[in-house]
């Protein structure tokens, strides 16, 4: 799916298998617990531009086939992105195989207009559908002995010539959530940067796949997929419902240390009046409390009227890998997300003067009780796929991303990213991007694409917030 006005050249497309493929034996991952509830769901879009100004000689001369040979590395290491996902037809269970031949899908391209890349790059209001020249499309499934088999990652790299590089990847939800997926985009760009793979060696950073380490005593993998296999049958394709031209605008907003240190004690003053009981308030907590109020604001000062008692919806997702019991190994593969995380409120409380100590008071409580406590964090797992879908047509606002992986340590050799975009959060109702921030130290990027009327609008809520 692309725009309908096109500025990128396709030079090529070519197929990447791991490094030794034919020494490569077939292999498998069962789906667990947490991978099983992202079946179905829609394509994550990710782009990095990299300001680097090189020549169309030079890139495909040079940068084109390091990346080409990086990349077979790299996925020597990362054999599920290869790989597919197996959805049984009939009888059966999911699983990601790969097996010798299996490969990604590359594609090589260049943009005709060179100052789409400042624009793109930059925080500022941009088109959201620019975007979409420059990630790619997973390859179609194919019918196979009564599987359907699913590509799960695709990547397309666009030369911006005498400027810079844009590398846009899409994949599967099924295959791994964020964490999973920025230490594949780390280790290509420390393979590729330093011509082999001893330092990604060295540094103890290889994937852990043993799916033995995720505990699901009560059977919630087979649950979930019984309960996926029902709903496939009523659901329309996981892309339905999206669609270019998206209407929409991004932009970014960024909280730097500073920003975030004087919301802090402006909320601890706050509720150390009110409620002193209250201890939880992270980065996370400020940064989301914030944007969610803003954005009810800003419909509520954009919108036709809204009841001041229409339940409003924050959902979020925890990385489970540390608060686990036992404990994963941080470079654990897959999905491994705590999915019972949504606060309800209503719009008056939330647009009201109040609104953001209200908004912090529940996001902070809930991570204080159980994103803190591993025997809580899991507490009630049987019901999230169903507390999710009770969601849809409700309005939610959600979070894509973690403010603990640092997606701007991806460095090529061509030095950190200049910008980093997630594409797929078009797809929601609304919801933002939150990852560290590449300029300031302590500080997180908020990433957002609404209407061009709401962004104006929250642009000057935003503002008018960081004042308190």
């Amino acid at each position: 799916m692309a725009p309908t006005t096109h500025k990128t050249i396709k030079l090529n497309q070519c197929r990447i298998s791991p490094t030794g493929d034919d020494d490569l034996t077939e292999k498998s991952l069962p789906l667990t617990l947490f991978d099983v509830q992202w079946l179905n769901f829609h394509p994550l879009h990710r782009v990095l531009f990299y300001e680097y100004p090189c020549s169309t000689t030079h890139f495909a001369n040079t940068i084109v086939p390091n990346l080409k040979k990086s990349l077979s590395l790299t996925l020597n290491h990362y054999f599920p992105l290869a790989g597919n996902l197996l959805y049984p037809l009939n009888s059966g269970t999911p699983v990601l195989r790969y097996r010798a031949g299996d490969s990604v899908r590359l594609t090589i391209a260049e943009c005709n207009r060179v100052s789409d890349f400042y624009n793109l790059s930059g925080h500022q209001t941009r088109e959201a559908d620019e975007f979409y020249n420059y990630v790619p499309q997973l390859p179609d499934s194919i019918i196979e002995s009564g599987w359907e088999i699913i590509p799960v990652l695709a990547i397309q790299v666009t030369l911006f010539p005498e400027c810079g590089i844009c590398i846009g990847i899409t994949s599967d939800h099924v295959v791994g959530d964020a964490s999973s997926i920025a230490d594949f985009i780390n280790a290509w760009g420390s393979i590729n940067k330093f011509g082999g793979d001893e330092q990604f060696l060295d540094g103890k950073c290889k994937p852990f796949y043993d799916r033995s380490v995720v505990k699901d005593l009560s059977g919630l993998a087979i649950k979930r997929w019984n309960h996926v296999r029902m709903r496939k049958n009523i659901d329309l394709s996981p892309v339905s419902g999206f669609s270019i031209p998206t209407n929409r605008v991004r932009a970014t907003h960024v909280l730097t240390r500073d920003d975030i240190a004087k919301l802090k004690v402006f909320l601890f003053t706050k509720f150390t009046l009110m409620r002193p009981n209250l201890v939880h308030l992270s980065s996370f907590t400020i940064a989301s409390s914030l944007a969610w109020t803003c954005l009810v604001k800003s419909e509520s000062a954009c919108r036709e009227k809204i009841d001041d008692d229409e339940p409003e919806y924050f959902a979020f997702l925890a990385d489970a890998r540390s608060r686990s019991n036992p404990p994963l190994p941080p470079t654990y593969f897959g999905n491994c997300l705590a999915s019972g995380f949504i606060v309800e409120s209503t719009h008056g409380r939330l647009k009201g003067n109040e609104g953001f100590l209200i908004a912090a008071e529940l996001i902070g409580e809930l991570i204080r009780k159980k994103a803190n406590d591993k025997n809580e964090i899991f507490k009630g797992a049987e019901d999230w796929m169903s507390n999710y879908e009770a969601l849809s047509g409700k309005r939610v606002f959600g979070v894509a991303e973690s403010t603990k992986i640092d997606i701007y340590d991806a460095d090529y050799g061509w030095g950190r990213p200049k910008k980093f975009e997630s594409v797929f959060i078009d797809r929601d109702r609304y919801s933002m991007s939150l990852i560290k921030s590449r300029d300031f130290e302590g500080g997180l990027e908020i990433g957002l694409s609404l209407p061009m009327i709401l962004m104006d609008a929250f642009a000057g809520f935003f503002a008018d917030g960081l004042k308190k």
